[in-house]
């Protein structure tokens, strides 16, 4: 009898663990990962986020650091790539065939 007291004392444990790895580790890895790709895929001319509030337009990428260009007078400005934020969705969509719509 004392296993079966056992095992229940282990089980509520085990429950949270698998609840805290389901609901916390595993959507953090997934957003790291996704922000991963995207400082991955990032190219000239893209308009981009840094972690720090400022907003340019990437000119030249090297390995790990981004040279942005901001503001009206088109200052340069060296960043990591870890320190991009996000990248602004482009404006230039495909137009959509509206023609079938008759």
């Amino acid at each position: 009898m004392p296993t079966t007291q056992m095992l229940q004392a282990f089980a509520l444990p085990l429950a949270f663990l698998a609840i805290f790895y389901m609901f916390i580790i595993r959507p953090q890895k997934k957003k790291e990962k996704e922000i991963k790709e995207m400082r991955n895929k990032l190219k000239v001319g893209d308009v981009v986020f840094t972690i720090g509030g400022v907003v340019g337009k990437i000119v030249k990428i090297k390995e790990d650091e981004v040279t942005i260009e901001t503001g009206a007078d088109k200052n340069k400005i060296v960043f990591k790539k870890w320190a991009v934020g996000s990248v602004e969705k482009s404006k230039e969509t495909p137009a959509e065939d509206n023609s079938s719509e008759s």
